[in-house]
């Protein structure tokens, strides 16, 4: 099983990018897949997540700038980021795993993980 997150870069506040995060090994629409983030020094925080029959979480302080979808023909998810602010710097991680209800914002119901992409956010 391998996830692979790309996507990532240096953009200037308020400008947007989209991360992707392509599943081989595995299928994703017999998943829940989520992006977490991490900051050197910090734990680990969920961003957002989708069940395979699509319903989507987000951590508040991401609601309403970004968006989870998936491609299941590509086995591909994605992370679209508008209105970025610097305090969205963060390596982003994506992590696919069969959450129990109540738990999709934590780290360890998910089995398999990304290699993680790096997102700057300059002012």
């Amino acid at each position: 099983v391998q996830l692979q997150a790309s996507g990532g870069g240096l953009v200037q506040a308020g400008g947007c990018l989209r991360l992707s995060c392509a599943g081989s090994g595995l299928t994703f629409r017999d998943y829940a897949v989520a992006w977490f983030r991490q900051d050197p020094g910090k734990e680990r925080e969920f961003v957002a997540a989708i069940r395979w029959y699509s319903i989507q979480f987000y951590a508040d302080s991401v609601k309403g700038r970004f968006t989870i979808s998936r491609d299941n023909a590509k086995n591909t998810i994605y992370l679209q980021m508008n209105s970025l602010k610097s305090e969205d710097t963060a390596v982003y991680y994506c992590a696919a795993g069969r959450p129990p209800s109540g738990l999709i914002r934590s780290t360890g119901p998910y089995n398999y993980w990304g290699q993680g992409t790096q997102v700057t956010v300059y002012s």
